[in-house]
């Protein structure tokens, strides 16, 4: 498929990951802004990613692999990485490359070209950057849902906008990033993320950890008739 138009929305929100930026990824964003800026180590969100993830997982925008590299999966098993980015692409697949990896150019916020069914899914530090509102942001989880396996899960973690219970930096840092159009997602609140999740699935789990919200969300609804 051809690479992303500039115009689209959702491009802001990938454009910087190139070379560089995934060579920096895991020892300054994964480390110190995890830890001191969000006060979310990534100790604690891939304690989460761990209890979700099973064999024949689909994940959107891996970033630069680190938690499924550290996600305790056979070696082997069938993952699927989608992103828009190339770079992304290439960098997860030769990370991972004990793993059966398949990786899909495509758009989150676009119908998947991939067929499933999943036994988990996740949305992991993604939903901060789609363009928003959150009506917007909803089609991110209802096309991946659509090809998650019936008893299958969602998982991620997401920033929360200004309304989240951030430090002084972190708000600095959220108003910054937003401004950039690296995140979208000043008006996302615990409460709204909830409400989203809770329109696709039956059973949503969400807690947050210092400026990140961390969720799980099961039991996909059935779409609604047109």
């Amino acid at each position: 498929m051809p690479p992303m138009d500039r115009d689209d929305p959702a491009y802001a929100g990938q454009r910087d990951y190139g070379r560089l930026l995934l060579a920096l990824y895991d020892p300054i964003v994964v480390g110190p802004v995890a830890r001191f800026v969000w006060r979310s180590p990534s100790s604690a969100l891939l304690e989460r990613f761990r209890a979700h993830v099973r064999p024949n997982h689909l994940d959107v925008g891996p970033g630069t692999g680190y938690f499924l590299d550290k996600s305790g999966l056979p070696d082997g098993s069938p993952i699927t990485i989608l992103d828009p980015n190339t770079n992304v692409l290439k960098h997860v697949s030769r990370r991972l490359r004990r793993y059966d990896v398949t990786a899909v150019e495509a758009d989150v916020l676009k119908p998947l070209p991939v067929s499933g069914p999943f036994d988990s899914a996740a949305l992991h530090l993604v939903i901060h950057c789609l363009p928003g509102p959150m009506a917007r942001k909803q089609l991110a989880v209802a096309n991946v849902a659509s090809v998650l396996a019936p008893d299958g899960v969602l998982f991620g973690a997401s920033v929360l906008g200004i309304p989240g219970p951030h430090s002084g930096l972190a708000r600095q840092v959220l108003k910054v990033f937003n401004k950039q159009r690296g995140f979208d997602n000043l008006a996302d609140t615990e409460e709204s993320l909830r409400s989203m999740l809770g329109s696709v699935f039956e059973h949503v789990e969400l807690e947050t950890l210092g400026s990140i919200a961390v969720f799980a969300a099961s039991g996909r609804r059935a779409p609604a008739a047109a």
